[in-house]
């Protein structure tokens, strides 16, 4: 193995730890420069230190230097499908296998974790409490992906493969109050932003006890106790905890349960970018949002976010984005080709910090920072995002994307519409970061 291929070697495995080269370097002895050396192959770490990263990396010496990288990166997407009880969940396992192993995904599903411990006997009413309950199904989903993951890097002759969850972390707040969520966070050593955006997207089909109650039974999940009205609470609850990812798609019971299905195809696609990763999105200026209003909403999330715009070519635009809250940051770069006024190629990648930090030497220097806070909302299982600048005192920007250019969109009274902004050049970030 030459020094580039174990060097990139070590980089996949770092950053699948969640470790920076800081954390790496100390967890060695060794400098930030070390690390930095290995990974770009201008060195390669003596056999002492192989044994150390090993170590580190939890497998043996010659599992270490034995591990084969193809010259093609593997492509790898987790997305979560949720949604209240009886949803179509276990149906649309069964479409998204067979639409995407024949756009050439290795399509690979993690079960659902609260089915595996309740049928077993781990449940809510078995222990000593709700929050002993929660916390099991955290660790246990937190480690099943981890395992998944791992396993999905060493899938043979695919260079995409999708990881699909049977509900994720985040539908465990839904059944947790503010309090429980809280201490489960604290004893897990755990920050909402970072469980909730772990994953790249979230699709959640609308449970039939909204719009379709005279398919809703219990009869095909042993683990499921709820009533129509319990169900259609439920659904409302999980939309709310999964509100503030970057995307989160709703989809409805306003269409037959094939159509649903297709549907749900459909945003995936959109999502994966097949045949491209065209975003469809509509802008519109609209009047100051009543901000103690928002903040009161159940399925309404601030989001913190700083947008740095980077120097590149004539026809595309470069930037990087931190966004969380409360001190808790996730990292992205994006890169945007318009095709036109509202579809757009969008590819974005997810930075570590450090290669955060190190893209911003690249800034623009003739586009301010962008700083804005972000209203994530969803209504009418639409999601809109409403992006308040401290510029602005009488105006903001409400954006939604969408899957087909002649959706209807329907906002809510509380959201004042000026005008759709969609094409006007003047209410694009680039040129807000002018301003």
């Amino acid at each position: 193995m030459n020094d580039y291929i174990f060097g990139k070697k070590i980089y996949k495995m770092r950053t699948n730890a969640k470790l920076s080269q800081s954390q790496l370097a100390e967890m060695l002895g060794v400098s930030n420069k070390a690390v930095s050396k290995w990974e770009n192959g201008s060195a390669k770490p003596h056999v002492d230190m192989i044994k150390k990263l090993a170590a580190v990396f939890n497998m043996s010496v010659d599992e270490l230097l034995s591990l084969e990288v193809n010259n093609k990166e593997i492509q790898i997407t987790k997305i979560v499908i949720t949604g209240g009880p009886c949803a179509g969940k276990t149906t649309a396992m069964s479409w998204i296998q067979n639409a995407f192993t024949e756009l050439g995904y290795y399509v690979v599903f993690i079960p659902e974790t609260a089915t595996e411990l309740i049928t077993a006997g781990i449940a809510p009413w078995t222990l000593n409490s709700n929050l002993d309950y929660q916390i099991c199904q955290i660790k246990l989903q937190l480690e099943k992906e981890k395992i998944y993951r791992n396993g999905a890097q060493s899938v043979f002759n695919y260079d995409k493969v999708l990881i699909v969850c049977d509900r994720g972390t985040m539908d465990n707040k839904a059944y947790m109050s503010d309090l429980e969520f809280s201490q489960a966070m604290t004893k897990l050593k755990l920050n909402e932003t970072e469980l909730r955006d772990e994953y790249d997207a979230v699709f959640h089909l609308v449970t039939a006890a909204k719009g379709a109650e005279e398919f809703y039974t219990l009869s095909n999940n042993q683990a499921r106790t709820e009533t129509v009205e319990e169900a259609a609470a439920m659904d409302d609850k999980l939309i709310a905890a999964w509100t503030g990812h970057p995307h989160l798609r709703v989809i409805d019971n306003s269409m037959g349960f094939e159509d649903k299905m297709k549907k749900l195809i459909s945003e995936i696609s959109a999502f994966l970018g097949e045949p491209e990763p065209y975003e469809i999105e509509r802008k519109f200026l609209i009047e100051y949002p009543d901000i103690k209003l928002l903040e009161t909403i159940p399925n309404c999330r601030k989001v913190e976010i700083i947008q740095t715009y980077l120097n590149s070519t004539l026809n595309e635009e470069e930037r990087v984005r931190q966004r969380g809250e409360n001190g808790n940051y996730i990292y992205f770069k994006t890169i945007k080709r318009t095709i036109s006024g509202t579809k757009r190629v969008e590819i974005e990648t997810r930075l570590s910090k450090d290669e955060y930090l190190t893209l911003l030497m690249n800034s623009d220097t003739s586009k301010k920072q962008i700083r804005k806070n972000r209203y994530c909302l969803t209504y009418d299982n639409q999601y809109f995002e409403i992006d308040v600048y401290p510029f602005w005192s009488d105006r903001a920007i409400a954006e939604i994307e969408l899957c087909e250019e002649n959706t209807a969109i329907k906002f809510p009274d509380y959201i004042k519409v000026i005008k759709e902004v969609t094409d006007d050049e003047n209410y694009k970030n680039s040129a807000l970061a002018t301003l």
